[in-house]
């Protein structure tokens, strides 16, 4: 029965993943009928193909900065990761993954780079992908990416709904985390001082031929939903992750813990 179980969980992840995956055919509908909604929240042009320098959060990494490292910098593995705040998946991702995640980072076996994709504002309308990534950016700046990172997937609203698409929902949440809401943060939320960041990453996805997220890769290796044969579990990532690193000293630089306090 468990085995049976655990089955129609994974078949349910792969399905469930379509959701958030480029091109379907599910959601022309619902692209023709959102067409012509404007982002209401920020004066910038959200779609437009960026050009030229942007400006990147604090801390920022890997080519074109594009990146929001935590963990080690030093770390022996990297997990990749290419999210997008309204994607159901990614949040069943983050909430099944996480401790996992914070774990193996806190502890200097890997470090996670993540990287932002706009996909269901793309596909459904609205800018919550958007605007929620330049949160993300603003936390950044904060110290407080890794915290406010799980506050927005905990609390991840239906997909079909723009919540996200409202700033002020966005600095709501930040008083989850303490020392977050700060007028800084505010500012930079309401003036989508990384919106052209955020947008530039999303044309780095489609650019590196990715299809749907969450993609996840380790050590440049996609593992989500599943690295050959075998699924990818909190279990199986330790354990990827631990034969990867074998012979190999755990990073001891300073980047952002997962867990707060953690050092």
């Amino acid at each position: 029965m468990d085995k049976a179980r655990e089955k129609r969980r994974r078949l349910l992840i792969v399905c469930a993943a379509v959701v958030c995956v480029l091109g379907l055919a599910a959601v022309i509908g619902v692209i023709a009928a959102n067409a012509g909604r404007k982002d209401t929240q920020s004066t910038k042009d959200t779609t437009a193909p960026q050009t030229g320098p942007v400006t990147a959060p604090s801390g920022a990494t890997g080519k074109d900065k594009l990146a929001i490292t935590v963990g080690k910098a030093d770390a022996p593995s990297t997990l990749t990761v290419w999210e997008d705040f309204r994607c159901p998946v990614c949040a069943q991702f983050e909430t099944r993954m996480r401790d996992a995640i914070h774990e193996l980072t806190d502890s200097g076996q890997l470090k996670a780079d993540y990287h932002f994709a706009t996909i269901i504002d793309g596909n459904l309308g609205g800018t919550g992908s958007v605007r929620a990534a330049n949160a993300a950016a603003c936390a950044q700046d904060a110290g407080k990416f890794v915290a406010y990172h799980d506050v927005l997937y905990t609390n991840q609203p239906s997909e079909a709904e723009d919540t996200f698409g409202d700033n002020a929902e966005l600095i709501e949440l930040a008083g989850q985390v303490e020392g977050l809401d700060t007028p800084a943060f505010r500012s930079c939320v309401e003036k989508g001082t990384y919106d052209d960041w955020v947008n530039r990453s999303a044309e780095a996805f489609h650019a590196a031929g990715h299809r749907g997220t969450p993609t996840v890769l380790l050590n440049g290796e996609p593992v989500f939903p599943a690295k050959g044969a075998e699924q990818l579990t909190p279990e199986s990532l330790k354990q990827w992750v631990a034969e990867a690193n074998q012979g190999k000293r755990p990073g001891t630089g300073s980047a952002q813990p997962a867990t707060p306090g953690a050092s």
